[in-house]
């Protein structure tokens, strides 16, 4: 099936793509505050931490990656469909994003970091069940 839309719209869609404070990101924030944990968003200022976390809790030597099931390819989620259009540059393009997002989560563990990622699908099915496993997790 052909994209219904012109070149110039489809872009106009892309280039509203937020990369930072999205919804999902703002309700594990806010699921974190509810519990009493302090953090910083996209990382304390003086350090470059691998990847861009969107949640890092430095006092746990924790990161927290908030991810879009589409666009990190959550292998296990219907949103991670490829598109049929353009198909073989959408598979390589997400595939590119998941063998960055192992990289980055190997090399974070090896600088002492804990990573923890939280789906989109699952803050919007099961937002309680991601407020036991961040307490688990961060609690270590």
């Amino acid at each position: 099936m052909a994209d219904r839309l012109t070149a110039e719209h489809r872009s106009w869609n892309m280039s509203r793509i937020r990369s930072r404070d999205t919804k999902p990101e703002k309700t594990v924030r806010s699921i974190l505050h509810a519990m009493g944990y302090r953090f910083t968003v996209n990382g304390p200022k003086n350090k470059s931490l691998q990847g861009k976390p969107d949640i890092v809790l430095p006092k746990h030597q924790t990161v927290i990656f908030v991810h879009g099931c589409f666009w990190h390819h959550h292998s296990s989620c219907n949103n991670a469909r490829i598109p049929k259009t353009r198909a073989a540059w959408w598979k390589k393009k997400l595939l590119d994003n998941v063998n960055r997002d192992n990289r980055n989560r190997k090399l974070l563990r090896k600088d002492g970091w804990q990573v923890v990622e939280v789906w989109e699908c699952d803050i919007k099915h099961r937002p309680e069940s991601i407020a036991r496993r961040l307490d688990r997790r961060v609690a270590k």
